[in-house]
């Protein structure tokens, strides 16, 4: 990979004995090629891990909760009315009982809410029912930030 011999001749003249020693130069180029195309690979799937349902969140002021150690079960309502479990969409009849199962097999019972900011609100407090129907109590509400801070502060505008 980066060793190789260097051929050391004695003094002016040619012999045919020759001694070879390794050389003591290390090649990193193939090294440093290896870790370019990993550090490429890594830049390309990481946007790929989180949960890729189209939502139009809504915005809020409210600071993000703190991280956890397993992966978060994410329950999606989009704006056409559909219910998704992470990514697998799930009729409301079967809602309940699956979240049953899942919560079966988890040790937290945490559970996050991406709700499209045009549902009623009537139907995301159904849902919500249903989350906690099916044995989850911790709901965190996922929105976006730069909402109104609603505190009476200027926020900054003009208007």
């Amino acid at each position: 990979m980066g060793a190789g011999v260097i051929k050391k001749q004695s003094g002016g003249r040619r012999s045919r004995r020759t001694r070879s020693q390794p050389m003591a130069e290390i090649n990193v180029t193939p090294f440093v090629d290896v870790m370019l195309v990993l550090l490429i690979i890594f830049m390309v799937a990481a946007p790929l891990l989180t949960v890729g349902v189209p939502v139009e969140l809504p915005k809020t002021a409210a600071n993000p909760l703190p991280g956890e150690q397993e992966e978060p079960l994410t329950v999606t309502l989009t704006a056409e009315g559909a219910v998704l479990i992470q990514t697998t969409e799930t009729s409301l009849a079967d809602l309940v009982p699956k979240l049953r199962a899942i919560a079966v097999e988890r040790a937290s019972d945490r559970v996050y809410l991406r709700a499209d900011g045009a549902i009623p609100y009537e139907n995301v407090v159904q849902i919500m029912g249903a989350l906690n129907a099916g044995g989850f109590s911790d709901i965190g509400l996922v929105t976006d930030i730069g909402g109104p801070n609603l505190d009476g502060a200027a926020d900054g505008s003009d208007g």
